[in-house]
């Protein structure tokens, strides 16, 4: 085809490049249709807006595929592990065994949080979501290490490694420290013989006496930060990068990320989900009424359905099957898992569910785990956050090395037109 594209407004042609990306998506070019034309598009919620050209991670919605660096996300979850995961996302490949040897240990370097960091956290409200104690630690964090935090890209990229390892290893500890601080128990300091995810529900849950946490418990929670690394250009990743064209370091790019995530509809998807499946529980009711109500516009599915996956969701495939073992493993039983299945078994039969593209994604199945290991509710999302560390950290590495310009967005101004002041005695 050609790479080439004509847009006629009123009596002039404008003509428009064509990006062509690696999977054949195919992009217009509009980047200087204001400049030479006064006119700008209209996109209302980017929906339709490819806001930048990434090689980190690829989607496509309607197949179903979701691929990091070029794996798919199946074959990833089967054989790597998230620390692995994580020097993909960054660095674009995956990592020698010496690789990844050097990053974990020095993951486990940075576990212990600097005593400024640990006392900013403890010396929060005790009320504060948790959410917004992890914003707040990444600040104090950066803060505390200044010479890796000093919005001078050039500087900051030097640092990139050091910073990212630092982000990755301190993430759980911000977070034990504010749920221990919640529940009134002093902070467990981490123990660098343990592996990431075993370390932070040691950090989180342990106490004195209790017996070594099952691995598979573990291997669980590390699917699911493995399955939520990246995810192109959602709201958080995009507000990361947003923040990131201005210069802004890691720490304050990902702090941003964090709050963006906050948001019940990005991150508080897997809580909903939860909720939804207590109610029907405390109800009495199999989920076989909660469906016909939804059918009805009287309730909603919570879990199903995805802005850009018009298929199955890849990674619920996935945490459906890890959901088992997780529950296996803790010797539990779980009539939420029993209602989740029902709902899940009756919607993928459903015309009106298929008809509406309907399926389960990845918020379906991970509440569950996350329930059974333990989590509170509203530490959710504060999991998805360290899940997505890595791939916020190679979103800002990306809009670091490209070195264009600020972000701003254009909007069409619907306000009132020009009005004089009148003073306050006529008003």
């Amino acid at each position: 085809m050609s790479d080439k594209a004509t847009l006629t407004f009123g009596d002039s042609s404008f003509e428009l490049n064509v990006l062509i990306g690696t999977e054949n998506e195919k992009a217009l070019d509009v980047s200087q249709l204001r400049k030479n034309s006064g006119v700008i598009t209209y996109d209302d919620g980017y929906g339709n807006t490819g806001s930048c050209e990434s090689s980190v991670t690829f989607i496509d919605g309607d197949k179903g595929i979701l691929r990091y660096r070029g794996y798919d996300i199946a074959e990833l979850a089967e054989k790597a592990n998230f620390l692995e995961v994580c020097l993909l996302l960054l660095n674009g490949e995956l990592p020698t065994s010496a690789q990844l040897s050097n990053f974990q240990e020095k993951v486990s370097a940075f576990q212990n949080l600097p005593s400024e960091v640990l006392k900013a956290v403890e010396s929060l409200p005790a009320n504060i979501h948790p959410m917004a104690s992890l914003a707040t630690g990444l600040q104090a964090l950066g803060g505390a290490c200044s010479h890796l935090c000093t919005n001078d890209r050039q500087k900051d990229l030097e640092n990139f490694d050091d910073a990212a390892a630092l982000i990755i290893a301190a993430l759980p500890a911000l977070a034990a420290a504010s749920h221990r601080k919640k529940v009134g128990e002093s902070f467990k300091n981490p123990d660098k013989s343990h592996n990431y995810c075993t370390n932070f529900l040691s950090m989180m849950f342990a106490k004195e006496g209790d017996k070594p946490i099952n691995s598979s418990l573990s291997k669980a929670l590390d699917l699911i930060f493995l399955l939520h690394a990246d995810h192109e250009q959602n709201c958080s990743t995009s507000t990361c990068r947003m923040i990131a064209s201005g210069g802004a370091n890691p720490f304050a790019s990902l702090a941003g990320a964090v709050s963006a995530l906050w948001g019940p509809l990005h991150g508080g998807a897997n809580m909903a989900v939860i909720n939804m499946l207590n109610d029907i529980h405390s109800s009495g009711d199999d989920g076989s009424g909660f469906i016909q109500s939804a059918k009805e516009g009287k309730s909603r599915l919570m879990g199903f359905g995805h802005r850009v996956y018009r298929n199955y969701d890849p990674r619920a495939k996935i945490l459906k099957s890890a959901c088992d073992q997780a529950l296996e493993a803790l010797g539990v039983s779980s009539p939420i898992l029993d209602i989740a299945r029902r709902l899940e078994e009756v919607a993928l039969q459903d015309p009106y569910f298929i008809d509406r593209k309907l399926y389960p994604n990845v918020d379906f199945y991970s509440g569950i785990i996350l329930q059974a290991l333990g989590f509170p509710t509203n530490t959710f999302t504060v999991l998805f956050a360290i899940g997505r560390a890595p791939g916020w950290l190679a979103h800002w590495k990306e809009i670091a090395q490209t070195g264009k310009r600020i972000h701003r967005p254009r909007q069409i101004y619907q306000g009132s037109t020009l009005r004089y002041y009148e003073p306050l005695a006529n008003r």
